[in-house]
């Protein structure tokens, strides 16, 4: 029988976790709090057709949805626990990046802004928990200075997930490739690219601009925000 020793979990093998997610897509299946697809056994099996149809990996809220994600899909789970929806509320802090990476994740997902956290914590003391508990750490941030900041407290990842979602950045409408590029030339952690990428071009247009991988949610998972999207289409 093979020990743990000779063949390490994903988990040990954090260079080989980041490498399978180069040039690849990993898909967002989450609902938000009251939608008809907010079920554990809906969203596990968002992500099992996620898998299905070539995702790298996919990303997930909750304790709950992360530990049954990992059950039954056979791919690198990126966890996060929202808690609350103003201010940091993305993994806002070490007692909850804990309990993501103790459900199963491979890698945690933060908020990485310098917003303070609910508990007083820093985001080093996230990063230090979570790598203590054997997982990686993506780092979702807004501007340039935020990822750079990121990758000097040891995130694996960083993550222009709060691009334009923030005060400060006017609100966008489309990819921030501008922050993607900017980040891959200035830090040697390896960027991946998420928020409002729409189309296969977009996400190809991200990883020529530096990103590793590319976070696609709402254009796959989304059913009810597609739908409205046509509704108001029409009705205009």
């Amino acid at each position: 029988m093979t020990s743990p020793e000779t063949e390490p979990g994903p988990r040990s093998r954090p260079h080989d976790l980041i490498a399978s997610l180069e040039g690849r897509l990993i898909v967002s299946c989450q609902a938000p709090p009251g939608d008809p697809m907010c079920h554990t056994g809906t969203l596990v099996r968002m992500a099992r057709a996620a898998r299905a149809g070539g995702a790298a990996a996919v990303r997930v809220n909750g304790p709950e949805v992360v530990a049954a994600t990992v059950a039954a899909v056979d791919l690198p789970v990126i966890g996060l626990w929202k808690d609350g929806d103003a201010g940091v509320y993305i993994t806002p802090g070490v007692r909850h990046a804990l309990a993501v990476a103790e459900a199963g994740a491979a890698i945690v997902a933060a908020d990485a802004t310098a917003r303070p956290r609910p508990d007083g914590s820093t985001f080093a003391e996230l990063v230090a928990a979570v790598h203590g508990a054997g997982a990686l750490v993506m780092a979702d941030v807004s501007p340039l200075d935020e990822g750079r900041e990121a990758a000097a407290r040891g995130a694996d990842l960083v993550s222009t997930t709060l691009s334009g979602y923030v005060a400060g950045p006017p609100r966008q409408t489309a990819p921030d490739l501008r922050l993607v590029a900017e980040l891959a030339a200035a830090v040697h952690t390896p960027v991946v690219a998420e928020g409002r990428i729409a189309t296969p071009e977009q996400a190809a247009e991200a990883l020529a601009a530096g990103a590793l991988s590319v976070v696609v949610g709402t254009a796959i998972t989304a059913p009810t925000a597609l739908t409205r999207r046509f509704a108001d289409g029409l009705a205009d």
